[in-house]
This record gives structure tokens, sequence and C-alpha cells, in this order.
């Protein structure tokens, strides 16, 4: 079955669905902040890090080099990024939801008008914006003191310290501002306009 998409719509879709790939995986990888803690390396994202201490049964401190999330949502060491992680899993899903839409569109002929891209463009420019403002939030978390454990005693909101940001956190960023320039530009003339029918 044909689709109401325009040629503008189909390069639409595929770049909703690449930025909303590339913004949802970024947000889950655990590599938004490189540091040094105990010669080892270590990383960080709102919910999940990368080599962590742990105490031995000789009570002396080990590094143990796995990733995984934190133990309950009260673990993430700072508000700041428990708020981040609401904020941009909120953004994640919304993008998400609109690509899948988006290429549900490419098969279902009446799924996508004029009017309907809009509306998703909206959607997207949202779900952009909460990313964009759980990225903004990170920093914030900064001068937690686990995170002062791994960029040193110097790091502070909005100052890293000895740790620099990782490529995830440029990847998510990247994604949400392609998502509300580019995609919700692009949706306004996804669709075709559809004339009511008398029957």
């Amino acid at each position: 079955m044909q689709s109401h998409l325009t040629p503008i719509g189909y390069l639409w879709v595929i770049l909703s669905f690449l930025t909303a790939a590339v913004t949802c995986t970024s947000y889950f990888m655990p590599y938004w902040l490189f540091g040094i803690q105990l010669g080892k390396p270590v990383s960080f994202s709102t919910f999940r890090r990368c080599t962590y201490p742990a105490q031995t049964e000789e009570r002396s401190v080990v590094m143990v080099e796995e990733c995984g999330r934190y133990a309950s949502f009260n673990a993430i060491p700072s508000l700041s990024w428990q708020i981040c992680t609401v904020v941009t899993g909120t953004g994640c899903a919304l993008l998400l939801l609109v690509a899948l839409a988006a290429t549900l569109g490419c098969c279902m002929k009446d799924l996508i008008s004029r009017m309907t891209g809009r509306f998703m463009g909206a959607a997207q420019f949202v779900g952009g914006l909460l990313v964009s403002s759980g990225c903004a939030l990170y920093p914030l978390g900064w001068n937690s003191p686990e995170i002062q454990q791994t960029c040193g005693n110097t790091s502070d909101q909005f100052q890293l310290g000895a740790c620099k940001l990782g490529w995830a956190y440029y990847s998510t960023g990247g994604g949400a501002a392609a998502a509300m320039l580019i995609c919700t530009w692009l949706s306004c003339f996804a669709g075709k306009n559809t004339k009511p029918s008398i029957y």
C-alpha cells in the first residue's frame, strides 16, 4: 500500500530513526565521563558505572573491573543525576516512539498526513529538549563524593578536575540536537495534504 510520505518524509524517517538510535544507545552506555581511580580507568553515565571499588575479606579496597547499574535509584551519586536519568530517559523514549511511528508510516497509507507529521515533529522537539536538558543537568553532579574520588577533590559542578567527558555524552547531546533542529524541520514537509473524502 502506498504511503502519504513525501520524498522529504522518507528522509525524515531515516534521520528520525538514526537520531533516536544514536541518542538511546549513547544514553545506555556508561561512557559519559572518564577518569582514573586507584590506577584503574573508570567511566560513568547517569545510572551506570564501569570499574568500582569493593572491599575484600581482608578489609582492603580493590577495583572491580566490570560495568553495571547502580543497585537502586537512590544509589545514583547525586540528585541531579537522578533527575537527569529520568528526564533523559523520557526524552529518549519519546524520540524512539516517534521514530517507530514514522517507520510504520512508510508502510501504512493513512498514518502520516501533513498535520500528523507536524505533530510528530513537535513530539520530537520535546523529546530532544528533554534529552538536552538531561545533558545540561549532568555537570551538576560532578561535586558528589563518588565523582571526587575519581576526578580529584578539585572537581565541582561544571569543573571536571582530572576527568574528561566521554563520547557517549557528546553522542547523546548531538543526537538530541539533530532531532530538535533537523528532524523537527523536516517533519513539517513529511506528509502530503489529504483531501477529505465525501464518503
